[in-house]
């Protein structure tokens, strides 16, 4: 009876946090949660965002890498890690050891490839390239 309860009350706080579209966090810290409260919302919010983004990526008619980037990108955004850097977003998915390490080392691949794309964009070659790019990793990956 007590689960049925629990899982009710904080059914009722995510919901107003995907309907006012307000984050996770910021629900979290709205209603002050802490500790294993904390934990629990957070968890039922991200597994509610990923349903919610995962139809909505449905809805496009999303597929393979579109999909899976249009879904990570959504659910980011609910949770409030959107603009999160890569070190922010492991401490977030409390990565260890190997994980992180491989993690950190993906998200720096994937900051690079964009940098470099952003840098040519804007035509920039020689030192202005450099200097844009390197700036541009470091913000991403924290």
């Amino acid at each position: 009876m007590k689960i049925i309860l629990l899982a009710a009350a904080f059914g009722l706080f995510t919901l107003p946090a995907l309907a006012a579209n307000e984050t996770c966090k910021e629900s979290a810290a709205d209603k002050k949660l802490a500790g294993a409260a904390l934990t629990s919302f957070m968890t039922k919010c991200e597994n509610d965002a990923a349903k919610t983004c995962a139809d909505a990526a449905e809805d496009k008619k999303l597929s393979g890498a579109a999909r899976t980037a249009f879904t990570n990108k959504c659910v980011s955004d609910a949770v409030g890690i959107g603009d999160a850097s890569c070190k922010d977003t492991a401490a977030h998915k409390k990565l260890a050891g190997a994980a992180l390490t491989s993690y950190m080392k993906k998200c720096k691949e994937d900051a690079t490839k964009a940098c470099n794309s952003s840098a040519a964009e804007k035509n920039l070659t020689g030192a202005a390239k450099t200097s844009f790019t390197k700036k541009c990793v470091d913000d991403v990956v924290g």
